[in-house]
């Protein structure tokens, strides 16, 4: 879908194109997963190449972000889905030529929403290309630190859960803590946040190439804003290595508290076992099928038999517990 957004005195504003024209005014061409004839209208209407999605694909800075006939290719990678027990990320392509901002897309992440909201009530946010792409990626950089402000709270949660001391008045869960789904939730987490960071790298790049490019209608004012947006994409990043070293250590911790369980378990079938070999010896013994058994004719034996094989198995279970080892 080819959306057209036109700079007025109230906003931006937004518009279908009938046909190949587009109206007056444009400075934003919003191609959501496009038609090849909509791909096509915006070259005519830009005199530029719009990349196929297998070359939004590629990894190579040459590839993403490069100069070509006067126009300015900007690749970024963007966190998608985030809300969804899969989150994705999707590459998109921002051009600016002959004045125009074109974005070439295949998801519809939230800042683009937003961003959208904002400026159709606010003209100053919209009135250039410039002025379009640096509220884009605003907005983008904004979503990524609320991703991270989530992901550090709920670690903050989990920690709890993991590192709290246990209270003794409280009885406890049957089963135990359920260390999988914990796993699971740090994992998700850990996922999330290397997509965050894999985005805040892929914007690191582009402004950096932004501000060092010809790129025309780019005034001095964009360029110290794209300034401070580089040091808040720094400032992230370094938060996104604080919070990875923080899953590192929960996903360590959890890990060792299964190790924990297991070795109590094994501990117990340990000690059952110690426990109850001595009255199986004893049993086996007076099992035996030999004529002449000393207390076979004993009036006394079998109850002899019986308390040898219940004192053979209190003493190891008193011992282990007077050494803390039950």
């Amino acid at each position: 879908m080819l959306s057209c957004f036109v700079a007025t005195a109230a906003g931006l504003e937004r518009h279908v194109p009938s046909g190949s024209g587009v109206p007056d005014g444009t400075v934003w061409l919003d191609l959501l997963d496009p038609t090849p004839a909509e791909e096509r209208t915006v070259e005519q209407l830009l005199g530029v190449e719009v990349p196929t999605r297998e070359e939004m694909r590629e990894i190579e800075a040459s590839s993403r972000l490069y100069q070509e006939n006067g126009a300015v290719y900007l690749t970024l990678t963007v966190v998608t889905r985030i809300d969804s027990a899969r989150p994705e990320t999707s590459a998109i392509t921002f051009i600016l030529a002959g004045g125009r901002l074109a974005t070439l897309r295949y998801a519809d992440p939230l800042p683009f929403r937003t961003f959208i909201a904002y400026a159709e009530k606010h003209a100053a946010a919209g009135a250039s290309a410039p002025l379009v792409l640096g509220g884009l990626l605003e907005a983008i950089v904004e979503r990524i630190a609320d991703v991270l402000e989530r992901i550090g709270a709920e670690l903050d949660a989990l920690s709890a859960g993991v590192f709290a001391a246990p209270d003794p008045a409280a009885r406890p869960a049957a089963g135990g803590r359920d260390l999988r789904a914990l796993m699971q939730r740090i994992g998700r987490n850990g996922d999330l946040l290397s997509k965050a960071r894999e985005s805040l790298a892929s914007q690191s790049r582009l402004l950096a190439f932004l501000q060092q490019a010809a790129a025309p209608g780019l005034a001095d004012e964009q360029r110290a804003r794209h300034h401070n947006l580089t040091r808040d994409v720094a400032s992230l990043s370094d938060h996104a290595a604080f919070i990875n070293g923080k899953i590192s250590l929960l996903l360590d911790a959890t890990l060792g508290l299964i190790n924990i369980e297991q070795n109590n378990i094994i501990k117990i079938f340990s000690v059952a076992s110690v426990v109850f070999l001595p009255p199986t010896l004893i049993a086996s013994i007076y099992g035996m099928n030999f004529r002449h058994l000393p207390e076979l004719d004993w009036p006394y034996g079998y109850p002899l038999a019986l308390g040898l094989m219940v004192a053979s198995a209190i003493l190891p279970y008193l011992y282990f517990r007077r050494r803390g080892w039950l």
